[in-house]
């Protein structure tokens, strides 16, 4: 209540001023106004007598100008002649108080020879005096004086005050009426309602804030609380769930572990990631500003590492609004309601992009890699675009590092092979790691590249090249004992090119173990509902519309599996979640088209009028959409042609911690090396797929559960926040001087 009275003695207070400003202005133009009027009447009135009483007063005809003065004079009017030395001569009415006063405007008149006024009280009354001389031969021989009763003028200006004064009363009244009414609804009422909420967040899980009147007010003050509420809530289970591992003698990497393990080895010293995707993009879209998060196992990977480190991460800024979201160097705090490292972003010109990321990142390197029968492209303006892009991103990176010592890069992917060599050019005390995503093809797969001696000199910039699987790490080691003059360490898998050592290890990336917080809360049957369907089981893939992920192939597995077991028919239904992709690329396109003719095919040759086989949703889907789809379906497939690692698998993992599901894996992605409880398929062979189906749905109950339970310990244990702890682990060890023994031994631990 306080604040409240405060608020109404400001408004009280400054109501008063105002009114009174304008009031004194109000009554200031009205004196002003009625001065004017006197004046005009008394001047009019004067000169009409003036022409008529100078003759007489120059015959001395006293009783002529008795009769002159006696038609115009009245009793709110009086008139007076004087002679040359300032006595009454005649006045109408004769009783005039200014026949017995000294009117010092009359003598002033006279002596000055000019029209003279101002106001006097008369026998105790205001009263306006105009005189004006009159002249014999050019000289003042008297003065005509004429009266006015103006009274009148403090009467409005008293008339005024009283009417500004009821008008401040009701005026502040009402302001105050109003003001109490606003203040308790749209300030007190939300003020009470956060207060609540803020109370709940301290004793359980943040929820959202309450509805306010006025989210321009009251927005950024719960998102800040939002945002505060979130850091509690996570330090209060990051401790809880520590506290809890020590009591069962577990050991495992969690967000908080490996922020202690970054501050503790790196002393504050910032991380620097750099990656072609970016972990947020913004699109405009109806008019307004869109946020989306990227299909990527990149940003799946990384995101929970620098929300846990803080850093830079450095992306290409891909979505039409990205501009706008930034600042003018490009960058831009994430999270947005709890910044906690910075997104700074890349931008390319359209043939830039064309040429760097459609052409021979995606149209070359990309199949040349997964070796899955598309026929890869290379051409000289996509490598010369590539070349100006890397450097473009090293421009960028090395913007970002100045000023910091022996900073550490993370550099993802094939869309940056050059980029390690550049850094290293210039900045040779950064300790730099590429970590390449896909597969690394055999020897004779890789030497198609016109330019995989300049890709391998890039990549041999860096200290440490990390892939998914020791496999893939020794195609590597062949392709650069094949292609160039270096010393390839066997036992310490490094590669040594004159003082310059490069480790080449296996880190199996994964996913954090909270996959989604808040994750979005539906049931198994209105998630059924939701997708017009009534079956007994269901079954998701999650992927990027790419030839490498085997959708065609899957939907015809599942076509055999409902031929060769009909009774399922009606019973099962299978969702794939597609996300658009490269659908500027000749090869997306037509996969596109095939996908959904198949589906359609399909579809139509086993479908009912209530039963769909297959539920293809072909859009963009965020985590927390997803996220149902993992925890209620009763098998999950992926059945990638190759792939490097494939995390949907793990994904799936980390959700269904229910001991439920099953997961149905290629035998041709990194993941099969570490999930050997998977069903493991050849996904070219439709018949196996089918079996594997049928497999996952007639499993006995405690074999299932025995299978999903060590898949999920290992992908809890072996989460991405170890992957991050190992990887950076290895590049803090490089102090010495980068090729000495003493370094290599630490990585080869």
């Amino acid at each position: 209540m306080r604040a409240t009275f405060r608020v109404l003695g400001a408004i009280w207070v400054s109501t008063l001023i105002i009114l009174a400003a304008f009031a004194f202005l109000q009554v200031r133009e009205e004196r002003e106004r009625l001065r004017n009027d006197l004046e005009r009447r008394a001047g009019l009135l004067a000169e009409s007598l003036k022409e008529a009483v100078e003759p007489v007063v120059k015959r001395g005809a006293t009783p002529a100008l008795m009769r002159a003065l006696n038609r115009f004079g009245r009793k709110d009017r009086s008139i007076a002649v004087y002679d040359s030395v300032a006595s009454p001569i005649a006045a109408a009415p004769a009783d005039t108080p200014a026949v017995r006063s000294q009117v010092p405007e009359v003598t002033e008149a006279i002596s000055r020879d000019k029209i003279t006024t101002g106001f006097r009280t008369l026998d105790g009354q205001k009263t306006y005096v105009y005189a004006t001389p009159l002249r014999q031969d050019e000289k003042p021989v008297g003065a005509l004086a004429v009266f006015l009763d103006a009274a009148s003028l403090d009467t409005a200006e008293l008339a005024l005050w009283q009417f500004n004064a009821v008008r401040f009363f009701v005026l502040a009244l009402g302001l105050s009426l109003i003001t109490f009414v606003v203040m308790r609804m749209t300030i007190m009422r939300p003020m009470s309602a956060l207060a609540e909420w803020t109370k709940t967040l301290k004793v359980g899980k943040p929820l959202p804030p309450p509805s306010v009147p006025d989210a321009h007010l009251f927005g950024p003050l719960a998102q800040e609380v939002s945002g505060l509420a979130r850091n509690l809530y996570r330090a209060q289970v990051a401790a809880e769930r520590e506290a809890a591992l020590r009591l069962a003698g577990e050991s495992l990497w969690t967000e908080e572990r490996l922020k202690q393990f970054v501050r503790l080895r790196f002393n504050g010293q910032s991380l620097f990631v750099v990656s072609n995707r970016e972990p947020v993009s913004h699109v405009w879209r109806d008019g307004k500003v869109h946020t989306e998060i990227p299909a990527s196992g990149v940003v799946t990977a990384l995101e929970p590492v620098m929300r846990a480190c803080g850093g830079v991460w450095v992306a290409h800024g891909s979505g039409n609004a990205d501009e706008h979201t930034a600042d003018e160097h490009g960058r831009i705090g994430l999270p947005p309601d709890d910044p906690c490292y910075t997104l700074r972003r890349v931008w390319l010109t359209k043939e830039e992009e064309e040429g760097y990321y459609y052409g021979f990142s995606n149209e070359g390197l990309w199949p040349l890699c997964h070796v899955v029968h598309a026929r890869p492209l290379f051409r000289s303006e996509d490598w010369e675009q590539y070349r100006i892009v890397n450097s473009k991103f090293a421009t960028t990176l090395l913007e970002e590092m100045e000023g910091h010592e022996a900073p550490m890069v993370l550099i993802q992917d094939y869309h940056l092979a050059l980029l390690p060599a550049l850094i290293k050019a210039r900045r040779p005390d950064a300790r730099v790691a590429i970590f390449w995503h896909i597969p690394w093809p055999n020897f004779e797969a890789f030497g198609i590249c016109p330019w995989q001696r300049e890709i391998l000199v890039g990549m041999l910039g860096a200290d440490i090249i990390g892939f998914h699987t020791q496999y893939h790490c020794n195609n590597f080691l062949e392709s650069v004992d094949r292609t160039l003059e270096a010393r390839i360490d066997g036992e310490r898998f490094a590669v040594v090119r004159g003082d310059h050592a490069t480790y080449v290890k296996p880190y199996p990336i994964s996913v954090a173990t909270e996959f989604v917080e808040q994750p979005r809360e539906v049931t198994r049957a209105a998630l059924l509902e939701e997708l017009g369907q009534s079956v007994e089981f269901f079954g998701v893939g999650v992927e990027r519309l790419d030839y490498t992920k085997g959708l065609p192939e899957r939907f015809r597995a599942l076509q055999h599996f409902f031929e060769r077991y009909p009774e399922y028919r009606e019973r099962v239904s299978f969702v794939q979640l597609a996300a658009p992709s490269r659908s500027r690329i000749k090869r997306y396109q037509e996969l596109q088209a095939e996908v959904v003719q198949t589906v359609e095919e399909i579809n139509r040759a086993l479908g009912t009028r209530r039963w769909r086989p297959i539920v293809y949703l072909e859009r963009h889907h965020d985590h927390r959409e997803i996220w149902p789809y993992y925890r209620h379906a009763d098998f999950c497939m992926v059945t990638a042609l190759h792939d490097g690692m494939n995390l949907v698998a793990k994904e799936y993992l980390s959700v269904r911690n229910d001991g439920g599901g099953m997961l149905i894996l290629s035998k041709f992605t990194g993941a099969a090396h570490e999930l050997r409880d998977a069903l493991l398929v050849n996904p070219y062979d439709y018949e196996e797929t089918a079996e594997a189906v049928r497999l996952a749905l007639e499993m006995p109950a405690d074999e299932r559960q025995a299978r999903m339970r060590r898949m999920v310990q290992l992908v809890r244990e072996q989460n991405i926040y170890r992957w991050a702890s190992l990887l950076l682990d290895d590049l803090s060890r490089l102090t010495a001087p980068l090729g000495e023994p003493k370094a290599a031994a630490a990585l080869v631990v």
